[in-house]
């Protein structure tokens, strides 16, 4: 398995293949018909296209095994044995290649995604996914595939899940850190997001986090539509570069779906990434042998461009949110507040096991500028391992700020570091026997960055030499367990001044080793200077001041601190770190000198209100709990449930589907104001029916079109339409086109809507037109899906074409001449 690590060492060039859908389809793929399943009947026309592609050039050979998972392939299908048998039929073929011609070839045992999200969003949870993986990956292995490509993913969650699989199953298999198989993970964005709101630089943070070999993007469009996704996606990451285009968008001809560009058009395209610095090239749905080929010439001699590592980063972020914490970078705060100690509510509630006053000092930290929230639920009568993972998890859904999870509980750290959706700060791993062994791994393994706390022994270091023996040694540990110093930031050990006189220069002296000399940055818990003195936020300041100076990257305090606020602009300013004093000058432009310290301009923070007010602003932040508490007590004060659903309800989600449509908001925010609005919807619908006979609302058909287990983006759009008035009838996935015909006319619907995520089963969805044609009926056909253009809704005769689950209210309602 270390074959692909060389070649991505030698200095060349590499090429993965092109499409496999359409290749087999042109072989005699039917309509509809798994891939997988094909080849295992058809193992010679499988191993000709994989023939095809290597002689065209490709150094990857991607197996047929996209959808080869338990929740894809038919109940009752041998998982593993699918996955293995098709992996040598592609190991096969790089043999014979071997012997022919010399080249070694990869080959990469392909991993697509489920279909499913992971809870919150979906129904799956994190060990559920985790297994699903883990059985196709053994498969994989066994075949005899030389790295892994997870691919086309559109959560980083479900990406993560895939990567610690194959980690945590190497480990199991008795395989080293050095033998265990490399993996490649590809992404695929709409615009400049994934499905689930992910930029391509969150992408890339987490993955480097988490140790990939390679990564990329793949998909979704031609190389002239992904080009900026593609160029952000270079240019941040820090390992090798996948790019891999569709050959354009798709179109219908003669009842084909054909990609409109020709192979010397993609390679001419194409060939700029590599010009820009990715280091992989190939080809995604469309492309053939040809196209490879034609790739293959046009870039080959492109040189490749040497990455550059920057030292002193760490790299934080949630599923839709980046903040890097580093030497050459703004200094951050990381909120403290979300911490029980001296916290009477919030111990009593967290006791009892409810968020209200957790989540409201998270939107006090956000609005005081916290980068970064510190979560700790340590209090008496609470068990940590359960409510950690739940705030952490309720958190992480409803806000976009990366977290830091806070625990001496090594269980609740690791339940809650695998709800988490992307790569948050671990508080702590300090030096203590066994800490490192059990915690280090983890968060190599998830990608999560961590505060050392160089802490050994009953005694106090209490002088930087004390301390940086304790960080040397830990970092030579950390180094035999393949931990990067990329996921390390060190904390700085602050003691109080009160009994310890030289704490400060301590603390300083240690500060300034690690950031001048290991190239690492530091962190503070900034109270514990000031402890038992007076002025206590005069002192914690001055320090804050001389910290910087020294060196220092970030602290755990209180954002709402106008004077930390002030130290952390004015050093940022005075260390070069707020380039034409642009965030300076924003904040501070009207202070002047009669200001006193809680009055500063642009910088006071007057009491800001926290949490919904009322009903739409509940659904808008998609507080269910909230939505149904308003919604009592305004039925209490006597208002009409239609006047609540008509005047408080619709337009709440349709702000949020405004909200969706300028990119403020994304898919689980989305999701999350859905349920609060059928939360409170269904609270009020019986109300409805009694007081007046019940208005029949529009009703809609929508399902899956044959042949297709892609059910997310249907089942998006399907809780949209409900809540936007619809009665929606959903026939679920891989559904014939006769069977959605026949439950319109039974349901008497006004609207069928077809969802179709690939380009072998999109043409399925002409034969449901053309029924309603031969039929003489006039139910409207909305279609939608990832690979669905406007062109094709056209050319198959649709009445409407939506580009996600908002447009579809918008296309439902235009086809049916409802105002909104």
């Amino acid at each position: 398995m270390r074959i692909l690590r060389e070649i991505l060492k030698s200095g060349k060039r590499l090429f993965f293949d092109g499409a496999m859908g359409t290749m087999l389809q042109s072989r005699g793929l039917p309509p509809g018909a798994g891939p997988e399943l094909f080849c295992l009947e058809n193992p010679e026309i499988l191993k000709q296209i994989h023939r095809e592609y290597a002689r065209a050039g490709a150094d990857f050979l991607t197996t047929n095994t996209f959808g080869g998972n338990r929740l894809k392939l038919p109940a009752g299908t041998n998982v593993v044995e699918v996955n293995k048998r098709l992996t040598s039929l592609a190991r096969e073929v790089a043999d014979e290649e071997f012997s022919r011609s010399g080249r070694k070839l990869v080959v990469a045992g392909n991993i697509g995604p489920t279909g499913h999200f992971l809870k919150p969003l979906g129904d799956l949870s994190f060990e559920e996914l985790v297994d699903v993986f883990r059985e196709q990956t053994r498969g994989l292995i066994e075949g005899g595939a030389d790295c892994l490509m997870i691919q086309t993913q559109i959560d980083i969650s479900e990406a993560r899940a895939a990567i610690f699989a194959a980690r945590t199953l190497c480990q199991d298999m008795g395989m080293s850190l050095q033998d265990s198989i490399p993996i490649g993970v590809t992404m695929t964005f709409e615009g400049n997001r994934s499905l689930t709101g992910s930029t391509p630089e969150v992408f890339v943070a987490t993955m480097c986090n988490m140790g990939v070999d390679f990564l990329g993007t793949n998909c979704s469009a031609g190389p002239k539509e992904i080009y900026n996704v593609a160029t952000s996606v270079i240019a941040n990451s820090t390992v090798p570069v996948i790019i891999q285009p569709n050959a354009g968008l798709p179109e219908l001809v003669d009842g084909k779906t054909v990609f409109n560009l020709t192979p010397e058009e993609f390679a001419d395209l194409t060939k700029e990434f590599g010009v820009l610095g990715a280091e992989i090239l190939g080809g995604c749905c469309g492309t053939t042998p040809a196209h490879i080929a034609a790739l293959y010439n046009a870039a080959k001699e492109i040189p490749l461009i040497p990455r550059q590592k920057v030292e002193g980063r760490i790299s934080l972020t949630s599923r839709t949110n980046l903040v890097q914490v580093g030497l050459d970078l703004p200094f951050v705060c990381v909120g403290e507040r979300i911490n029980p100690t001296g916290k009477k509510q919030l111990t009593a509630e967290l006791q009892a096991g409810e968020f209200t006053q957790a989540i409201k000092y998270a939107e006090e930290q956000i609005q005081a500028d916290s980068k970064v929230l510190d979560v700790n639920v340590g209090a008496p009568q609470v068990d940590e391992t359960h409510l950690l993972p739940s705030l952490v998890q309720r958190l992480s859904s409803q806000f976009n700020t990366p977290l830091c999870i806070d625990s001496s509980n090594i269980s609740a750290i690791e339940a809650a570091l695998k709800l988490y959706p992307a790569s948050p700060l671990i508080n702590s791993i300090s030096a203590e026997e066994g800490k490192l062994e059990r915690l280090g791994p983890l968060c190599r393994d998830l990608g999560a960055p961590f505060i050392f706390l160089p802490l050994k022994g009953r005694k106090l270091p209490e002088t930087a030499k004390e301390r940086i023996n304790i960080l040397e040694d830990f970092l030579k540990n950390a180094e035999k367990l393949g931990i990067p110093k990329e996921l390390i930031i060190v904390d700085a050990l602050v003691l109080a001044v009160s009994s310890k006189p030289e704490a400060a220069k301590s603390c300083l002296e240690f500060v300034r080793y690690c950031s001048q000399t290991l190239k690492l940055p530091t962190l503070m818990g900034l109270s514990n200077i000031s402890f038992g003195l007076p002025a206590r936020e005069l002192i914690n300041s001055s320090f804050l001041t001389l910290a910087a100076g020294a060196g220092s990257s970030a602290c755990i305090a209180n954002p709402s601190s106008s004077r930390i606020r002030e130290v952390i602009a004015g050093t940022d300013l005075l260390l070069h770190k707020d380039p034409q004093a642009e965030r300076f000058i924003e904040r501070y432009s009207a202070w002047t000198a009669e200001n006193n310290t809680l009055n500063l301009g642009n910088d006071n923070l007057k009491s800001p209100k926290v949490g919904p007010q009322n009903i739409f602003e509940a659904v808008v932040k998609g507080d269910k709990e909230a939505t149904l508490r308003f919604l009592e007590e305004e039925l209490k004060s006597g208002i009409e449930p239609y006047v609540l659903v008509n005047q408080k309800l619709i337009p709440a989600i349709t702000e949020v589907g405004r909200k969706y449509e300028k990119k403020e908001y994304f898919l689980p925010q989305l999701l999350r104001s859905a349920e609060a609005m059928q939360a409170g919807f269904a609270k009020v619908k019986p109300l409805l029916e009694k007081e007046s006979a019940h208005q029949a609302r529009p009703r809609i058909v929508i399902a899956t079109v044959e042949g297709d287990i892609h059910d997310i983006g249907k089942n998006i759009v399907q809780l949209m339409l409900s809540n936007h008035g619809f009665d929606v009838i959903d026939l679920g996935k891989d559904v014939k086109a006769k069977t959605i015909v026949e439950r319109a006319k039974e349901e008497n619907a006004a609207i069928i809507g077809l969802s179709a995520l690939m380009t072998t089963t999109m043409v399925r969805m002409q034969e449901t037109i053309d029924l309603l044609q031969k039929e003489a009926l006039s139910i409207k056909v909305m279609i939608g899906g990832a690979v669905v253009t406007e062109h094709f809704a056209k050319s198959i005769g649709a009445d409407g074409y939506s580009t996600d689950a908002v447009d579809a209210v918008r296309l439902a309602q235009k086809l049916l001449n409802i105002k909104n």
